[in-house]
């Protein structure tokens, strides 16, 4: 096995590692590994926008009350107050460094509206806005001799000594296993959407960071918190694709297999409802009525529609469908992680040394459920925050005293009756989108977590069986968080946010209104490939 050295190291290439790196640049030398091309990241895939309270109707305190109330009573208000207030400065640090955000009339930054918001406040370039913020920052990140990159890196082992993490273990793209030390790490590895069947992220979010995470001992919170975007593409012949919430800002309309619209019957606030409600509400209106769910905007300016929403538009052409005029079949589908690793205001992880940032870590800025637009804002001030924190002695974050630690959840008592087997990652998603998808009980969940606790079992011998083999790693880390979210689901007996439970359907502050944290158990050894 090779060893390397750096300063700094950073897993993952998305706007929260990114950020990270330029703020790192000039302290040392920084090592990006990435798990395919750098590119491709959830930040690519962000179509909305980014929020900022940078309007004349707007203030940080405003933008903070909307985010508490998308949040259902979980949110942690300090770290909502550091994302609401330097996100004004991060994101004008953006224009500054020349993002291409639309303009209005008056040369300032067009802002849109999205569920939950109540002013104008999303920033945007176009409907591909994340993809236009990577490009500036990856522009910027390749001018910094400091900084390397290393693609297809498999990392398979955060290196964890005397309660430090040092740096990690990794299979190059030629399948050499590599340990590279640093000072600091951050983990900026994204979402997981890609544990449900139905979902509208890239092939890498699979979860990669909280796997590491859990097993290198490190505490996770929040992930029973899953956001179900309510508008992807639902065609049998077309790919998930998702459909921003900035066209219902912008005037798009929900309407039900008779064409009418349906969501004041759900909420008041109709169309912009909070995300949660929204996705319930459309499968709920296909039992109701029958058929599908569509969203139309061929009451709005057709030319308006094509210039504001060019991808998307591309997208729903492909399969014969022209966004300004034809309704456009829509469901709900996987979409944001609202936990993740338990961090700090300054991204810090319970392991010292070890940080986590956007997607892949809990903040607790996004309590339940997530205001549309905050996941670039979170990434890019986090990842900023993450680089002064990793220049500092290495320290691990303090428990809140909102945080309580998880009991474990014991597997059905049937399981030892039952075969031992696997399963394919397909069948990983299956179960997790019927089980502990939209709507939950204790019945399925308990399933899920039976059947997930063997199958972990199993790919966890297998990869500790000498494996260079990069899709049993990825199978496992799929099978670990889909373990993890199931289990966490099942603990928590309210309902709340993006967590709904059928069986307690009210949501329950005298019990529930805490962050509750899991890590992995004293008694699981942890997984060790060898060369």
């Amino acid at each position: 096995m090779t060893t390397d050295h750096t300063d700094f190291l950073i897993i993952g290439s998305g706007i929260a590692g990114l950020r990270a790196a330029i703020g790192l640049a000039a302290a040392g030398r920084v090592l990006i590994l990435t798990k395919a091309e750098p590119t491709e990241s959830n930040t690519g895939y962000a179509q909305g926008g980014i929020a900022a309270a940078i309007g004349d109707d707007d203030s940080p305190a405003l933008h903070a009350a909307d985010t508490l109330r998308a949040g259902d009573g979980l949110c942690d208000e300090a770290a909502v107050r550091v994302l609401v207030e330097e996100g004004v400065v991060y994101v004008r640090q953006l224009a500054d460094w020349g993002t291409k955000f639309d303009l209005d009339e008056s040369g300032r930054p067009a802002l849109g509206r999205e569920a939950a918001h109540s002013v104008r406040r999303v920033l945007h370039a176009g409907d591909a806005t994340g993809r236009e913020i990577g490009r500036m920052l990856w522009q910027r990140v390749c001018s910094l001799p400091s900084v390397t990159t290393t693609n297809h890196a498999l990392v398979t082992e955060l290196v964890v000594e005397d309660g430090v993490a040092l740096g990690v273990r990794y299979f190059d793209s030629e399948g050499r296993l590599i340990e590279v030390r640093a000072g600091s790490t951050l983990l900026a590895t994204g979402g997981a959407g890609q544990v449900f069947r139905e979902n509208t992220n890239p092939p890498v979010a699979t979860g990669d960071g909280v796997a590491l995470a859990y097993h290198a001992g490190a505490r996770l919170a929040d992930l029973e918190f899953v956001q179900f975007h309510p508008t992807a593409l639902k065609r049998p012949d077309a790919p998930r694709f998702l459909i921003s919430e900035a066209l219902r800002g912008e005037g798009a309309r929900l309407v039900n297999a008779r064409g009418d619209a349906f969501m004041t019957r759900y909420h008041e606030s109709g169309d912009l409802a909070p995300r949660d409600v929204v996705a319930r509400s459309i499968v709920r209106e296909v039992e109701r009525v029958g058929g599908d769910v569509f969203l139309t905007l061929s009451h709005l300016n057709a030319e308006y529609v094509h210039e504001r929403f060019p991808t998307i538009a591309k997208m729903v052409s492909r399969v014969g469908l022209d966004l300004a005029r034809d309704p456009i079949p829509v469901g709900p589908a996987a979409h944001y992680i609202m936990g993740g690793i338990d961090t700090d205001e300054w991204a810090r992880t319970s392991v010292a040394g070890l940080f986590a940032a956007g997607e892949v870590a809990c903040t607790g800025v996004h309590g339940a459920n997530r205001l549309a637009s905050n996941s670039l804002l979170e990434g890019l001030v986090f990842g900023a925050r993450a680089a002064i924190a990793m220049q500092q002695t290495p320290i691990a974050a303090a428990l809140k005293p909102d945080r309580l630690e998880a009991a474990s959840i014991e597997a059905a008592t049937s399981s030892a009756l039952r075969p031992a087997s696997s399963l394919e990652n397909a069948d990983v998603r299956e179960l997790m989108w019927r089980f502990a998808g939209l709507f939950r009980t204790r019945t399925g969940l308990l399933e899920a977590v039976e059947r997930l606790d063997r199958v972990y079992a199993i790919e966890r011998d297998r990869v500790r069986a000498k494996s260079t083999d990069g899709d049993a790693w990825r199978h496992l880390n799929l099978v670990t968080v889909a373990k993890l979210i199931a289990q966490a689901a099942l603990r928590r007996e309210e309902s709340r946010g993006g967590h709904l439970r059928e069986d307690f359907p009210n949501r329950d502050d005298g019990h529930w209104q805490v962050h509750v944290v899991d890590r992995r158990g004293a008694g699981s050894p942890p997984i060790e490939p060898q060369d």
